[in-house]
């Protein structure tokens, strides 16, 4: 692919995931390479640059500017990583310019920064800086200041490279100003170079952060900064370069506008039209609006954040019991709970689980929906027998030596279900930490653990015990809806069960707030149909997902096809 070619489709390859980066980068490599703009033979050649380069440095050390510069080793022809075009030269950066390091007033001296005038950057301020030129950061220094730190004045042009905490932030200076010790800046011996050095640097960062040294953090010292080797154009090719980096980058930047423009415009359409299906009064209009929906699949869920808001749609009608319809001769929730509380009496009488506690009774401020007729709204702990563990001390060893009981902690319900566990426990250890076992079937939700953990729910596959957190939820008849129902509900409350942790640097459930969860309970019937839906409607999201990802992976080969083709032209 010629660039002609390249720069015509340079719209269709910034749609790509990550394109637009890719773009900046390949044009960064083009212009480096001198493969960006064409060459000229009226050009002075890049050794001609290099004899005024050197006169210039001599006579700024007869000045007695800058200290003489000790020579740099020359480059050797195996350290050249490809071939230039004629008129241009490999030089060392130290060879074109004076790297300049800077340093910090110590910041208990008021009279350093107060009153200050000269602008003093750190690493910080270049972080997201969007322009090419920086005018000053956050905080100025004063002219004692600067004399008493190793920070130096940078002339108006210098490139200031972050050389620390982080490496490869670049901008050129826009006035005179100077920089803390996190920099090796570099200021052109003919300040015509700096644009162009400036968008060298930019194209090699990544490359200079990858080889730097350093165990606390890394960082390249000046000496390093210096042997850098640069491919040097001639002085007009230089210009040349650096207009059609900006006009290009230009375009890279309205390519990404227009890229996340569209985004939140097709975002917003999913919004509205999942909010649409979830506010419907009948089913006339739920049919209407997911008839919407299905008309603009292809445009609605080309992006993955509509997807993952479709399955929380999903979720959301099905507790509402707007996800499938009711049907009159369904037997009432009513008559479910009643038979669950006669076995829950039986289980109780039989000492096989302890007779549960007095639950709050549901405040009008707690229904947040309306429920069908036949629904009745009640807390977990009124359908199932709910518990936690325990964590055996691990200095005991009797409890973990060839134990054979699994033992589940709060980071195995990342997984859907739960088939085998990573520690195992003994039969003394369940007697003696008052453990139990818990049967296959039992959700386990998350109370606290790193990360996104809380509130997590997952199902037990096995008969295991589990540590303190975690909490079981076992149900009382064998009716595997129910359990399947619940666990449905439990996806859907998981934002809110994270809302409703407390504590500041561990966020925690508890197995009293997962007792008091307020369940929306439908008819059993109705409950079978509203499970059996959910899992067709999330097998189409998961249909929608694959789709998305092969996409995203054509669009990939396509762009990486395309940057080899114009690397090797």
């Amino acid at each position: 692919m010629n660039l002609e070619t390249f720069f015509n489709q340079f719209d269709v390859l910034a749609d790509a995931p990550n394109g637009v980066k890719k773009l900046r980068e390949l044009i960064l490599q083009l212009a480096v390479m001198g493969k960006l703009v064409p060459q000229d033979p009226n050009d002075e050649p890049a050794s001609v640059l290099l004899e005024k380069i050197k006169a210039e440095k001599e006579k700024l050390v007869k000045e007695g500017k800058i200290r003489k510069i000790e020579k740099l080793p020359e480059i050797n022809t195996d350290e050249v990583p490809y071939e230039l075009p004629k008129g241009w030269q490999w030089v060392r950066l130290g060879n074109i310019s004076q790297i300049v390091g800077g340093g910090t007033p110590k910041t208990h001296q008021i009279e350093y920064y107060s009153n200050s005038e000269i602008p003093w950057i750190t690493p910080a301020d270049l972080y997201q800086l969007k322009d090419k030129m920086i005018s000053r950061g956050r905080r100025d220094i004063t002219k004692l200041g600067l004399q008493k730190s190793s920070a130096q004045l940078l002339p108006q042009g210098s490139v200031v490279f972050s050389s620390r905490a982080p490496i490869g932030y670049v901008a050129i200076a826009a006035n005179d100003l100077s920089t803390n010790q996190g920099f090796k800046s570099s200021i052109p011996f003919i300040i015509d170079m700096n644009e162009y050095i400036y968008y060298f640097l930019k194209s090699v960062a990544k490359q200079i952060d990858e080889s730097a040294s350093g165990t606390t953090f890394k960082e390249v010292s000046g000496k390093e900064v210096s042997l850098i080797k640069i491919p040097l154009p001639p002085l007009n090719e230089q210009h040349r370069i650096a207009a059609k980096v900006d006009q290009l980058m230009a375009l890279c930047d309205e390519l990404e506008s227009r890229k996340h423009k569209k985004k939140q415009h097709i975002v917003h359409l999913g919004e509205v039209a999942t909010s649409k299906l979830i506010i419907v009064s009948n089913s006339q209009e739920y049919e209407q609006n997911w008839r919407h929906i299905t008309n603009n699949f292809d445009l609605i869920y080309s992006v993955p954040e509509n997807i993952k808001q479709l399955r929380q749609a999903i979720l959301q009608l099905a507790v509402m019991g707007k996800l499938v319809s009711q049907d009159l001769n369904d037997e009432p929730a009513s008559v479910l709970l009643e038979k669950i509380k006669v076995e829950r009496e039986k289980l109780v009488k039989e000492g096989k689980i302890r007779k549960s506690g007095t639950l709050p009774p549901i405040k009008p401020h707690e229904i947040s929906v309306e429920l069908p007729d036949s629904w009745e709204w009640v807390r977990l702990d009124e359908i199932s027998d709910i518990g936690t563990g325990s964590t055996p001390l691990k200095t005991q060893l009797e409890y973990y030596d060839n134990g054979d009981i699994p033992w589940i902690t709060s980071a195995s319900t990342s997984q859907e279900v739960i088939e085998e566990a990573e520690f195992f426990i003994t039969p003394k250890a369940v007697s003696e930490c008052r453990l139990r076992i818990y049967p296959s079937g039992a959700l386990i939700v998350a109370l606290y653990g790193q990360g996104k953990t809380r509130g997590q729910i997952s199902e037990l596959k096995i008969a295991a015990t589990i540590n303190q957190a975690c909490a079981a939820i076992v149900f009382f008849e064998a009716i595997t809806d129910l359990q399947k129902y619940i666990k449905k509900v439990f996806e859907k409350k998981y934002d809110e069960l994270r809302a409703l942790a407390a504590g500041a640097a561990q966020p925690n459930l508890n197995v009293g707030k997962i007792k008091e969860t307020l369940i929306p309970l439908p008819p059993l019937a109705e409950m079978k149909r509203i499970v059996i839906k959910i899992d067709q409607l999330m097998s189409l999201c998961d249909e929608l997902e694959t789709q998305l990802t092969q996409a995203t992976n054509d669009r990939n080969r396509l762009i990486e096809t395309a940057i080899r083709q114009v690397l090797v032209a």
